[in-house]
């Protein structure tokens, strides 16, 4: 079984987030991700879909395994880490960037 707060924090370095940064873009309380950590508690399945949604990523990309998780090629995966990082005003620039192109 995965460790849901190993994950959380892998997911967080991997972007150079700050709790306080996940916390901001899961509309969560910095307190209550910090609490998970000090309690040693898992938060519950609809806290960690917030969580989820910050980071960009599915409940299902979250706890899938190795190669069979997500296929992503590494321009595909830094894309989907940029756009996470973006806020919602950045993300409609680009999403309107690309449906100008495309």
């Amino acid at each position: 079984m995965k460790d849901i707060l190993k994950e959380i924090t892998r997911l967080r370095l991997e972007r150079n987030w700050t709790e306080y940064e996940l916390a901001k873009k899961s509309g969560l309380a910095q307190s209550t991700i910090s609490s998970w950590y000090r309690k040693k508690q898992t938060p519950s399945i609809q806290t960690l879909d917030k969580i989820c949604k910050g980071f960009g990523i599915t409940l299902s990309q979250f706890f899938g395994e190795g190669d069979d998780a997500i296929f992503l090629t590494p321009e595909q995966r830094k894309l989907l880490d940029s756009w996470s990082a973006l806020n919602t005003q950045q993300r409609k620039i680009v999403t309107d960037l690309l449906d100008n192109v495309l």
